[in-house]
């Protein structure tokens, strides 16, 4: 990966982006496309065929030794003793206070191996956070600049994944070593669409011929802004947003993930202190149905004259076609059917809480 006079690293899917059209945009550090054709036929593509997303940004940590299960098990959220060879599972790495420095995917790749998959804000971060923390019989290494990445998601995702690779993808949170062309490349059962598809992380050196053959059966490159309402429509979580530091799984809605009857984990007794007082808010799902500027984060939230809180996330959903968006409530407010409005533009819409998540696939 190479780095541009302006600091900003660059994707080894660099060229095939800009000779696609791509607009490109700075994020995470990094230049990255923003769109292709457009934010709406991307998002439309990987709803209703397949779609490719570069995923390069994203980090790889490995984790292995005789005690890396114990020690990763003792920093992550969820139960890591419950993954065989194979399996991954979505976790949190939380701060003392429980609050969320990155969520991120584990995979169990050996008997005594793990990759961790992260976001690419905080890759350094994460790592000298584990590193720091992380007892004997284990080692971390990262290895984010060797590899590169991307998905590969929709309706026909696994028709490509065959055609190209000549296998069934692996199934949901199952991670499979391939041999492509004499090199190996790790295929994962992960996504950020809430369509059926796959992850594939390997070697920069074959980054571009492994995209061309992607592209060529059919899959349609897609930037960050699909990716972004893609994965509103879903409520999946975007770290830095809708997730930080100050923020807990709890109020997030993702207790799901947190193991608390492990004997402990960082961040552990802050969250046990927190569901024993109460929760004072969560992060709730808003829609703005009336036309209106489409919505972004840090939009003030109203209960008639009072603001209650402020917008993480915002979007015109492309498949609903009105505006969409998250933040955190106060309990009292956070009931779906619950009327409050949201200020645009110095314009306060209707808004309503709702159900997660927005988008539900057609039976």
């Amino acid at each position: 990966m190479t780095t541009t006079h302006s600091e900003f690293k660059q994707s080894p899917l660099h060229q095939r982006h800009l000779a696609a059209g791509g607009r490109m945009i700075q994020f995470a550090g990094w230049q990255m496309p923003l769109q292709y054709r457009g934010i709406r036929e991307e998002h439309l593509a990987v709803r209703q065929a397949v779609g490719i997303f570069d995923i390069s940004h994203m980090g790889q940590l490995w984790v292995s030794g005789p005690q890396a299960l114990e020690e990763l098990n003792r920093l992550l959220t969820n139960r890591l003793t419950a993954l065989s060879a194979g399996e991954g599972q979505y976790t949190f790495l939380l701060n003392e206070r429980g609050g969320i420095i990155d969520d991120l995917i584990v995979y169990r790749t050996g008997t005594e191996e793990f990759l961790l998959v992260v976001n690419a804000a905080r890759v350094t971060e994460d790592a000298n956070w584990i590193t720091a923390r992380i007892g004997p019989g284990a080692l971390v290494r990262n290895e984010s600049d060797i590899f590169g990445g991307f998905a590969v998601q929709g309706p026909h995702a696994a028709a490509i994944f065959k055609s190209v690779l000549g296998s069934k993808p692996p199934a949901r949170n199952r991670i499979v070593l391939l041999a492509q062309d004499g090199t190996e490349i790790f295929a994962a059962g992960t996504g950020y669409t809430g369509e059926e598809g796959f992850e594939v992380f390997f070697p920069t050196s074959i980054a571009e011929p492994l995209w061309d053959a992607f592209v060529a059966a059919g899959a349609e490159p897609c930037g960050l802004g699909a990716r972004d309402t893609l994965r509103l429509e879903m409520c999946y979580p975007l770290n830095g947003a809708d997730l930080s530091y100050d923020r807990t799984p709890w109020e997030a809605g993702l207790g799901f993930f947190v193991d608390i009857m492990k004997d402990d984990f960082v961040g552990k007794a802050a969250l046990v202190a927190q569901k024993e007082a109460g929760l004072k808010s969560k992060l709730c799902a808003l829609t703005v149905t009336d036309r209106s500027p489409p919505l972004r984060a840090h939009y003030s939230i109203f209960s008639d004259d009072t603001c209650i809180g402020e917008t993480t996330s915002g979007a015109l959903s492309p498949s609903l076609g009105y505006g969409i968006a998250m933040g955190y409530l106060p309990l009292e407010y956070s009931k779906p059917g619950t009327k409050l409005g949201v200020e645009v533009r110095q314009k306060i819409y209707p808004a309503t809480v709702s159900p997660k998540p927005f988008y539900k696939k057609p039976e």
